[in-house]
């Protein structure tokens, strides 16, 4: 018995967990297109509730639902009549009284917002577990050339516009697109069940990492123009990362300003005290705290004025009209991102329509996760560095023992140069960049750069605090800082020529210190 290219849809079965337009979708299919509506549990309710005529799976398989609703759709009246050849399969179905399930509308239980709640056990993780509704949703996908399947409530207005166009059938152009959204639909929802069991063992890398990551935008172009770009996130995360902010005003992110912002958000979350972070080309050009906000912008902004043109700004505190004005009027800035924007700040951004403004909302501190590297046939995955070094942790290993200001200038200069590309030096004074060399392939080429830019900016160097992300492998480095008049070094050690570059700093009179601990950024 042949059928048509597009068959007319006559039967649909609806399980949906996200109930958003569905009486809307099912009325109409109902109303104007004839359609007769199989369904299950809440939805059946849902849909009786509002007037919609629909029939009880139970009563469509001819047996009830068990085991606490553990097996209502693993059924062969289900799974036939959706996995169903209608061109071959016609006599085994009439033998088995099966009929034609001619659409799907299935989307899972919520598993990832279940197991998002800290008070959910593994018991009730294990129940949120959905069998049935990927069988159906996989079947369905897998007979596309007869059936249709749903996993989206945005796909719904599209449903009836072809059904519509098609005098009450889907065009396969549409329903292999639907098949393929089905099937990501499915693999995602086991990727974050897979994810979820695995962090329950010892082993923090699995065998094999699946893909877990969203859509969310597809970008104007990437790092470069001739290159395409798009921007996915992690929808089994409500964080607080530039993923989950939110855009209050300005034209589309680019690829560059998302990495960008990424980093300077990263940075400011190290700092408790009021803090600004004003980053370039994915290096921080200027940051600096204060007991006001406000200050912490200007001093941030006077560490490198040149670099902070079209920089992004992350602050670790509100934005308000104070603020936005001073950052308006005193540059261009392509990003600002803070845990929270009042209405007056907003009222002062918008008058430069293009500046993006993002809403953190809660700040947070540095979560602890995973940093992914593609390279080429691979990828490489690590711990974020979370490392974090307080005034015990530190070693004084110079003759002259540091003053309580320098110790703290030390502490503020190692946060900072965590968040620097190595090789990173970063020169400070009193909680502010002055200085800072990166990504330099000797470390003594970043020492120079950090004091060229200190001297350029008419800033005086004496007394000032310098730190290295790695431990100087030879005495240059600080030879060069005691030049313009560095008092205090503060670097990881563990050199095997440490005694030489420590002898270099008490030929200075500097105090230094060791961490113990390195903060290679590459």
């Amino acid at each position: 018995m042949g059928q048509t290219a597009n068959p007319k849809i006559k039967r649909a079965l609806i399980s949906v967990s996200n109930k958003e337009g569905i009486v809307e979708l099912c009325s109409a299919l109902v109303d104007e297109h004839q359609v007769e509506i199989i369904s299950t549990g809440g939805t059946l309710k849902s849909l009786l509730d509002a007037g919609v005529k629909a029939i009880d799976i139970s009563d469509f398989t001819s047996f009830p639902e068990m085991m606490d609703g553990r097996v209502k759709t693993l059924h062969p009246k289900v799974h036939g009549g959706i996995l169903a050849r209608r061109d071959i399969d016609q006599e085994v179905m009439k033998e088995y009284e099966i009929k034609e399930i001619d659409l799907v509308v299935v989307n899972l239980y919520p598993f990832a917002e279940t197991i998002s709640k800290p008070e959910t056990t593994l018991e009730v993780a294990i129940e949120n577990i959905d069998i049935g509704g990927p069988s159906m949703l996989r079947s369905a996908a897998k007979n596309n050339k007869h059936v249709g399947v749903v996993v989206d409530p945005d796909d719904y207005s599209l449903i009836l516009e072809e059904m519509k166009l098609n005098k009450g059938s889907i065009s396969q152009e549409k329903r292999s697109l639907l098949a393929a959204k089905a099937f990501s639909h499915t693999a995602n929802y086991d990727t974050v069940i897979s994810g979820y069991l695995s962090s329950l063992t010892e082993d923090e890398f699995p065998d094999r990492i699946f893909a877990k990551f969203i859509k969310k935008e597809v970008m104007r172009y990437g790092e470069n123009p001739h290159q395409k770009a798009a921007f996915y996130i992690d929808d089994t995360k409500q964080g607080n990362g530039v993923g989950n902010a939110a855009q209050l005003q300005g034209k589309q992110l680019s690829y560059n300003n998302i990495a960008d912002t990424d980093a300077a958000l990263d940075c400011v979350k190290a700092f408790e005290e009021p803090a600004c972070v004003i980053v370039k080309h994915a290096n921080p050009c200027g940051i600096a705290t204060d007991k006001d906000i406000l200050v912490a912008y200007e001093k941030a902004f006077a560490s490198d004025p040149t670099s902070a043109f079209g920089g992004i700004i992350a602050l670790n505190r509100e934005l308000d009209k104070e603020l936005a004005e001073k950052i308006i009027n005193n540059q261009f800035v392509e990003v600002i991102i803070s845990p929270g924007v009042t209405d007056e700040a907003l009222n002062i951004t918008k008058t430069k329509e293009n500046v993006r403004v993002l809403n953190s909302e809660e700040l947070g501190t540095q979560e602890k996760g995973y940093k992914f590297l593609s390279v080429t046939d691979g990828m490489l995955v690590q711990e974020t560095d979370n490392g974090i070094v307080t005034k015990n942790d530190l070693k004084i290993v110079s003759k002259r023992v540091p003053s309580e200001i320098e110790i703290q200038n030390c502490l503020f200069a190692w946060k900072v140069c965590k968040f620097v590309k190595s090789n990173a030096i970063v020169y400070t004074r009193e909680n502010q960049t002055i200085g800072i060399g990166a990504g330099q392939m000797s470390r003594i080429d970043s020492a120079k750069i950090a004091a060229s830019k200190a001297t350029e900016r008419g800033f005086k160097t004496e007394g000032c605090t310098m730190a290295s992300d790695a431990f100087f492998p030879f005495r240059d480095g600080i030879d060069a800082a005691a030049e313009i008049g560095i008092t205090s070094v503060i670097q990881p050690g563990g050199s095997v020529k440490d005694d030489e570059v420590i002898q270099a700093a008490d030929e200075a009179g500097m105090a230094m210190l060791f961490t113990g601990i390195r903060h290679f950024r590459h």
